[in-house]
């Protein structure tokens, strides 16, 4: 049966989305948050309304020692984990990279790399000895087209992850661990206007086959599945859900 499961990233978008149909299914989650509070608490509450359990933590993912006070606080209040799902992940602004100033090259590596290798070295290291437990990172399409002109970095510290997907995977299966990766192409959340281009999914959906976007639960999906024990011999995998892309 399913238990505590970490979300980071988790008051909106992909992020959300994963927690709201990971508590319809019988997980104690996380919603890990860094700043919206209020969006958070509404997660958190669309899951208790559905009969469902789940708390809010704040922690910054770029930060070690809010991870470890997130992961100490998920064990005191909901349990042992059986999962995490490390969604938290910024893109930095639009635009070529000789442009791109050093401090944002900084934060797009200290979350989406070590934020992610810290979480699942956490993970790890606390899931109950002799229990199976799951990881499942979010990649991006953006790891094998580069992403030239838009965000090499973001693209650059997601093949990060797929490597790192990998070699934990093939560390820990010995150990029951299963390790793997979603690779969403562009989906309809608030990132492009976090990027700076509010309007980019009008832009680039007709480079993908499906000729639309992908909506936050649509990548939701593969990733309860990978958590789930219908994924019981994938490990080391990176599922695309690009729509062709």
């Amino acid at each position: 049966m399913p238990s505590g499961l970490i979300v980071t990233g988790a008051s909106r978008g992909i992020g959300a989305a994963i927690a709201r149909l990971a508590a319809g299914r019988g997980y104690k989650v996380c919603v890990n948050y860094v700043r919206d509070e209020q969006a958070a608490s509404a997660v958190v509450t669309d899951i208790q309304a559905a009969g469902g359990s789940a708390i809010a933590v704040q922690a910054d993912v770029g930060s070690e020692a809010d991870i470890m006070r997130l992961f100490d606080t998920v064990e005191a209040e909901i349990g042992p984990l059986c999962g995490l799902v490390n969604n938290a992940g910024v893109t930095g602004p639009i635009g070529s990279f000789i442009d791109a100033e050093s401090a944002i090259l900084r934060k797009v590596f200290d979350i989406n790399v070590l934020g992610s290798f810290i979480c699942a070295r956490e993970a790890v290291r606390r899931f109950p000895a002799g229990k199976n437990g799951v990881i499942v990172n979010l990649s991006s399409v953006a790891a094998t087209t580069g992403a030239p002109d838009e965000y090499i970095h973001y693209a650059a510290s997601k093949a990060a992850i797929d490597a790192f997907t990998l070699g934990l995977a093939r560390e820990v299966a010995d150990r029951g661990i299963r390790v793997n990766a979603v690779a969403p192409g562009s989906s309809l959340t608030d990132i492009h206007a976090t990027a700076g281009e509010p309007d980019r999914p009008a832009r680039v959906k007709n480079r993908i086959p499906m000729k639309r976007l992908a909506y936050p639960n649509e990548i939701a999906e593969a990733v309860l599945w990978l958590l789930s024990d219908a994924a019981s011999y994938v490990t080391g995998a990176v599922l695309r859900v690009s729509g062709g892309f």
